[in-house]
């Protein structure tokens, strides 16, 4: 039986909408620095270091729940992941200390890393026929985006009526409800070829190749950048930007301080992001892989250096958020569809969880980078210019990936 021409199969489906609650939870964290920060006098270092320590598990769990999802079952995964988020973020709303949080935050990090890209876009990929993959990946990727756009401005409306505690809780309940789409989430199977290697042929594989050796390095910049403006970029907003004018478009829709332009920002990056992502994947069908991931860093790198060398305004940040958003998560189908090309769909998972790894260990060190920065010089500006030199390193770094070599082999139709 032939694979379906849709692109928009069950498996695609719930994979968005798992990703879409994931990652809205997820883009929320940041608007909760200042009030955890003002209830109990923590220092900025803290909840940072929270925070780093939650995208460091994120980053060690993903290649563990790729692992578990090719052995016993993508769906057991998840239920795992989901189960690990909620635990974490009840344990986040009873923590009174530094170091309860940045225990609480483990377990959320794995969590995300249970119910994110790692598994989501490998079964959505597994699912996928060839000619639909790399759409099929950027629309998961897109769905993530969707999430960050409610998320943040989602959990600022909330703490206007709940305490910050509460919305954890709430949070919780929500990644909870996603256990109930997974009967329609059902994959494809291997080929047989695929079957016959092992886990360990595979990663002695990668592991041998210069190329997955790239891709590893250059996604750091990418978990640096993404996850240092997820956690500071409400707080910089807030504390360095200028007044917003009465009358103007933004007070209009509402946004009348700038803790609500920090929040509706990582909104608006999300937003962008939706059409990046799936430009993205237009692209990667069409173009090279590697010289699309060198242009985004790129990009990133001179949107970054230009926002921070301008004065900070409310049109600033605007504009940057667009700018930004727009290259925000398109270096992920691009860099899981590489993957996927160069080693197939089998172990998928585990391959882009390692290199998921690299961008975690980016986004602990922007993360905690920020929070202590921040309370040594009180302001963010070298966190900044660090965040401008791994994207260029980033941007250089794809260029001598082999990427024009014969596909591994892929899953038979189904």
């Amino acid at each position: 039986m032939t694979r379906q021409a849709s692109i928009f199969t069950p498996v695609l489906v719930i994979g968005c909408v798992i990703t879409l609650i994931s990652f809205a939870i997820r883009a929320s964290f940041g608007v909760f620095q200042i009030p955890i920060a003002e209830e109990f006098g923590w220092p900025r270092t803290e909840f940072s270091l929270a925070i780093a320590l939650q995208n460091l598990a994120w980053g060690i769990g993903q290649p563990l729940f790729g692992a578990v999802a090719e052995k016993i079952g993508d769906r057991k995964a998840i239920i795992l992941g989901a189960i690990t988020y909620a635990a974490g973020l009840v344990l986040s709303s009873y923590s009174m200390t530094p170091g309860a949080m940045q225990w609480s935050e483990l377990l959320v990090g794995f969590g995300v890393a249970g119910t994110g890209f790692g598994v989501i876009l490998a079964v959505v990929g597994r699912a996928a026929s060839d000619e639909n993959r790399s759409m099929s990946l950027a629309i998961a990727t897109a769905a993530g985006s969707a999430g960050q756009v409610v998320g943040a401005p989602f959990a600022e409306w909330m703490l206007t009526m709940l305490s910050w505690q509460e919305v954890f809780l709430v949070f919780a309940l929500l990644i909870l409800a996603v256990l109930l789409t997974l009967p329609m989430m059902r994959a494809p199977a291997a080929s047989r070829a695929e079957i016959e290697e092992s886990m360990g042929t595979i990663l002695k594989r990668a592991a041998r190749d210069p190329s997955f050796s790239l891709i590893f390095i250059g996604f750091f910049s990418c978990g640096y950048q993404l996850a240092f403006i997820t956690a500071h970029f409400p707080a910089f907003v807030a504390e360095m930007c200028g007044p917003i004018a009465a009358g103007g478009l933004l007070h209009s829709l509402g946004i009348t301080t700038t803790s609500a332009l920090g929040a509706w920002s990582i909104g608006l990056i999300g937003l962008a992001n939706i059409a990046g992502t799936l430009a993205a994947g237009w692209a990667g069908k069409r173009f090279s892989r590697k010289y699309l991931l060198a242009a985004i860093y790129t990009a990133r790198t001179l949107a970054s250096a230009i926002f921070i060398l301008m004065p900070i305004t409310p049109a600033s940040v605007i504009v940057f958020s667009a700018v930004m958003g727009s290259l925000w998560l398109a270096t992920v189908p691009l860099t899981s569809g590489l993957v996927a090309h160069l080693y197939g769909l089998r172990y998928m998972g585990t391959l882009y969880g390692i290199v998921f790894f690299s961008h975690q260990l980016g986004g602990f060190l922007g993360v905690w980078l920020g929070g202590r920065m921040y309370d040594i010089y009180g302001d963010y500006t070298l966190v900044w210019w660090v965040g401008v030199g791994v994207g260029a390193l980033s941007a250089v770094i794809h260029l001598p990936v082999k990427e024009n070599r014969a596909p591994a082999a892929n899953p038979l139709p189904v």
